[in-house]
C-alpha cells in the first residue's frame, strides 16, 4: 500500500507500516494538528503496528505536548527524525524527552525506513 495526503500544514505518504510525513515551513504543530495524525493511524492502522517518521525538509516547531497524545495511539511502535541539519537534530533531541517509545533521530530517509521496518517486523 502506498497513499499520499495533502492537509493545509503537511504531506503524508502511508506505507504498510511506516507513514512519512513532511510538514509544511514556518508550521507550529499543535495537538489540533496531531489531531490528523490520530485520524490518519486509527484510519490505516486500527489494527497493526507502525512508525511514524518525520521528514524533516522544512524548519518548523512541535509543541511538545503533542507527543504526549501521540505515545497514546496504541499501535504506534516509534518516531523517527530525518533530517542533516545540526539545529532540528538538536531539538529533536530535546523532543525525544517527551516521547516515551523509541524515538530515533537518522540523516538518511532509507535509514529511518529500515529502522522502521525493523521495529513493525519485530510486533507481527
Amino acid at each position: 500500500m502506498k497513499e499520499s495526503l495533502t492537509f493545509d500544514f503537511c504531506s503524508m505518504t502511508i506505507y504498510d507500516n511506516y507513514v512519512i510525513t513532511v510538514i509544511n515551513e514556518g508550521v507550529v504543530i499543535t495537538l489540533e494538528h496531531n489531531e490528523t495524525l490520530l485520524k490518519v493511524a486509527e484510519s490505516y492502522f486500527s489494527n497493526k503496528p507502525f512508525v511514524y517518521i518525520s521528514n524533516r525538509i522544512n524548519s518548523y516547531s512541535v509543541d511538545p505536548k503533542v507527543y504526549f497524545k501521540t505515545e497514546q495511539i496504541p499501535t504506534i511502535k516509534g518516531l523517527a527524525v530525518v533530517t542533516n541539519n545540526y539545529q532540528v537534530k538538536v531539538n529533536a533531541k530535546i523532543e525525544k524527552m517527551f516521547f516515551n517509545k523509541p524515538f530515533e533521530i537518522f540523516t538518511e530517509l532509507e535509514d529511518a525506513v529500515a529502522w522502521a521496518n525493523e521495529m513493525t517486523y519485530h510486533c507481527n
